[in-house]
């Protein structure tokens, strides 16, 4: 149950004063909340912005543009001809020192008179503007007399708007929104807000929505940060609770001797990277637990995830037990088969691959064998957590690209063992900050190593109008017996667009380069898909012509050349996947961003960042602080939570602290029982975290 001092912030937005139905439709569309609109919503709905009308000036010193505060007398009104209403209301003032026009459209003259009276003095704010060498105000935001002018806020808030809401109601809304705040019990530690000076929670609300200075609405205010750190807790609160829920089933002890693992390393080609080696042995320490392992394992591109998921499966098999290694895409889960069966053989270990292509026979087959425990890992794609895929005893998941699928998706894979232990993988590195918000629920490890042998990639940025140049280029480069990658953004030419599409490019560079030349894209079958790429990597075709299909696991090491197309309308994380695809040979590899000017800033920034680094987890950062947390992680599309209050530009140095304090408290007070914890009670239901406290109950 809900505190019962938070109701009065949890009632629809309707119990504050000059909201009705008619509004309320309008603030569920502001504020997000189809299921209805509450007067917490409004408290979370922070300003981007101030006026300040501190600024008094007579109106000889008044700069156009600029918003001021003045005092006037009213010398006459003008009201447009009855024959045309549509002309401006204008109302002359002066101060002595110079003359101001009030201009007002489609109004009311019973209330311009009332408002303001000929010969009264009035207290007008708004924007200036010099219209035909005259100073004028059109539609001041505040008309006042000398009673009015002391309750006048000096310093107003400004906040997002949606069309039939205006900047005066939504203020008013907070203003009554404000004044529901109930006296709420403080949940953080005492040394901790000495040290950050951090207000009460309350306290910081109301300074926010009514700042004294303008410097208040700042993100990096104390007020503000006050606010970020308290939701930055609740979320890793929340994560710490869900992890000792979901650890406390009992797992099963799943690490052997390492026969089988000594054997695949033998098999391999070149030395495991010291994160490799550290990884593994994280995994092995995890799944030799009682406790069910939960990990993330994050390796930029061409680490070498794939030998260390086959390296966790082998520990796993050492017991007798089985494996699954599901892939988002039947591209990528061939890959992983194709990496991992050789390897597998030569360690005596079975492998299978399962997609949506193995049908009738063959599909029975391998089910048999699977239920049997004739099969030690299964590859494959969705069709893994189908009803009448059986495993004979599963005991490790591995789930690679996994926001490719949904946390249910995930479950129901390991619902096909008891206590399967996870191990989740990612090829495209996420902030550390974005990491402990998402995954927390998880441990982590990262390969920051390429293997021995990667060749640094040449990476440059040319302008489209030097297209010709670039395919003269790409012809010299297939003349020397090298492979190509050519990438463009969209499969068909779209009426609305005018990006180079790629059945459009294919059949350009086929007139120019004949059957050199290939093309896979996402609409095509997926067989046709990978009789494509088995040309390109047997060296039958030299030029693979594609969408951005090839983005994740495609492994051709003797590809070093990538052209990307209109390379100013991709993120920074898929440039820096699609540039992975090459580089992962002897030859010396170029990377060609072709882009249409003039470019934008932030286009410009990150065709930047890619030309100096390599590295993915700077480009994961430079990412995040070029587009925000919810389209790097794509959670603005798939509806993962993003932040109300934090911003993760001003506040991520907080979120370790708020992940550490976590820890302790449950380390400490697992139930939430003590003083404080109690008040964190109050916090995951301020911040609607209640599936956490529900856990508790649950035990």
């Amino acid at each position: 149950m809900r505190p019962s001092l938070l109701n009065p912030l949890f009632a629809p937005v309707t119990t504050l004063p000059g909201v009705g139905p008619k509004l309320e439709r309008l603030y569920r569309r502001l504020l997000g909340r189809e299921d209805g609109a509450r007067v917490i919503d409004l408290l979370f709905h922070l300003p981007t912005g101030a006026i300040d009308r501190r600024a008094r000036p007579k109106l000889a010193e008044v700069v156009p543009g600029t918003v001021v505060t003045v005092e006037v007398g009213v010398e006459g009104h003008l009201p447009p001809p009855p024959n045309r209403p549509r002309l401006p209301y204008r109302i002359e003032t002066s101060d002595g020192t110079a003359t101001l026009t009030l201009t007002y459209f489609s109004a009311r003259p019973d209330y311009l008179t009332k408002l303001l009276p000929v010969g009264e003095r009035r207290y007008v704010s708004g924007t200036t503007a010099l219209y035909d060498g005259h100073l004028q105000m059109v539609h001041p935001d505040r008309v006042v007399d000398e009673a009015g002018l002391e309750k006048l806020p000096l310093v107003e808030p400004v906040y997002p708007l949606t069309e039939g809401l205006s900047e005066n109601s939504v203020r008013r809304a907070v203003e009554g929104a404000v004044a529901k705040l109930p006296l709420l019990p403080e949940w953080q530690d005492e040394a901790w807000l000495v040290k950050e000076r951090f207000p009460p929670f309350a306290d910081a609300l109301r300074l926010v929505h009514r700042p004294p200075e303008p410097a208040d609405v700042s993100p990096d205010t104390r007020a503000w940060s006050r606010l970020a750190y308290d939701e930055f807790l609740a979320g890793q609160l929340a994560l710490g609770l869900v992890r000792a829920h979901v650890r406390r089933p009992s797992g099963r002890r799943s690490a052997g001797d390492g026969s089988l693992r000594r054997k695949v390393v033998a098999a391999l080609p070149y030395e495991l990277t010291g994160s490799q080696r550290k990884a593994l042995e994280d995994i092995a320490a995890d799944l030799a637990k009682p406790e069910r392992m939960t990990r993330l394992l994050q390796g930029d591109v061409g680490s070498g995830k794939t030998v260390v998921a086959l390296l966790a499966c082998a520990a796993v098999i050492e017991t007798g037990k089985q494996c699954a290694l599901m892939a988002p895409t039947e591209i990528l889960a061939r890959q992983h088969h194709k990496t991992i069966a050789p390897l597998a053989e030569q360690a005596g270990i079975r492998v299978a691959l399962l997609t949506g292509r193995e049908r009738g026979k063959e599909r029975a087959a391998i089910l048999d064998r699977l239920a049997g425990g004739g099969i030690d890992i299964l590859i494959g794609t969705h069709a893994l957590f189908q009803d009448d895929v059986a495993f004979r005893d599963l005991a490790l998941a591995v789930v690679d690209e996994q926001h490719r699928f949904g946390v249910h998706q995930r479950l129901a894979l390991a619902r096909k063992g008891e206590s399967v232990d996870m191990l989740v993988m990612t090829a495209t590195p996420i902030p550390r900050t974005l990491v402990l918000t998402y995954f927390g629920d998880m441990d982590f490890s990262e390969l920051r190593e390429k293997p021995a042998g990667r060749q640094p990639i040449d990476t440059r940025t040319i302008d489209l109008d030097r297209f010709e140049e670039v395919v003269e280029g790409v012809g010299r480069a297939l003349a020397e017996g090298r492979r190509v990658y050519w990438v463009c953004p969209l499969v068909e030419e779209s009426e609305t667009s005018d990006l180079a599409a790629a059945e459009d490019r294919f059949r350009t560079l086929r007139e120019r380069f004949g059957k050199a030349a290939d093309l896979v894209h996402g609409k095509m079958k997926g067989a046709d898909k990978d009789a494509a790429m088995a040309r390109f990597a047997a060296g039958e075709t030299q030029l693979l012509v594609a969408t951005t299909v090839i983005e994740v696991g495609v492994d051709v090491p003797e590809a070093s050349v990538m052209v990307i197309e209109h390379a100013e309308r991709f993120g920074l994380a898929q440039l820096h996947q699609l540039r992975g695809r090459i580089g992962r040979g002897s030859a010396k590899s170029t990377c060609l961003l072709l882009y249409k000017s003039p470019l934008g800033e932030t286009a410009r920034s990150r065709l930047a960042v890619l030309r100096e680094s390599e590295d993915g987890f700077r480009i994961a950062e430079e990412d995040l602080r070029l587009r925000g947390e919810g389209d790097v992680l794509g959670t603005r599309q798939s509806g993962m939570p993003g932040f109300r209050i934090a911003r993760i530009e001003a506040h991520g140095r907080l979120l370790q602290a708020a992940r550490d304090d976590a820890a302790l408290i449950l380390a400490r007070d697992p139930q939430l029982k003590s003083a404080r914890g109690e008040a964190l009670r109050v916090l995951l239901y301020l911040f609607e975290r209640d599936e956490a406290v529900r856990l508790i109950r649950a035990g």
